[in-house]
């Protein structure tokens, strides 16, 4: 089964997200746009599916997603396994990371998904 990657229903939601993104999605973007982080190529608001990933690397098919306060709620804490059991099913990995690390340890983030990466 081919796995659809944007699907043109979800280009208004995405590009919403993208133009009303969180402070520390903007933090992070920083660090790892434009091949910054390792030369590797990062998405912003990419679907894969049904599913809107916070950032997406299509080489090493890993999404980065960044909790606020609603995904500790049992509503978001669904919405979030849903999501990544669907990804896995795709072989696509997900790192999460707290808002507050981005502020508080970037070099921990960024370490993190340097780590995931294959060699």
């Amino acid at each position: 089964m081919q796995l659809d990657h944007n699907r043109n229903h979800l280009l208004y939601f995405r590009k919403k997200l993208r133009n009303n993104g969180t402070s520390a999605e903007a933090e992070l973007w920083k660090h790892i746009s434009n091949r910054k982080l390792a030369g590797r190529k990062f998405r912003r608001q990419h679907s894969v599916g049904n599913f809107i990933l916070d950032f997406y690397c299509p080489s090493e098919k890993l999404g980065i997603e960044l909790d606020g306060d609603d995904h500790y709620w049992q509503e978001g804490i669904n919405k979030d396994l849903k999501k990544e059991l669907f990804l896995q099913k795709h072989s696509i990995r997900v790192l999460r990371f707290e808002n507050k690390w981005v502020f508080h340890d970037i070099e921990y983030v960024l370490k993190k998904i340097l780590s995931s990466f294959h060699t």
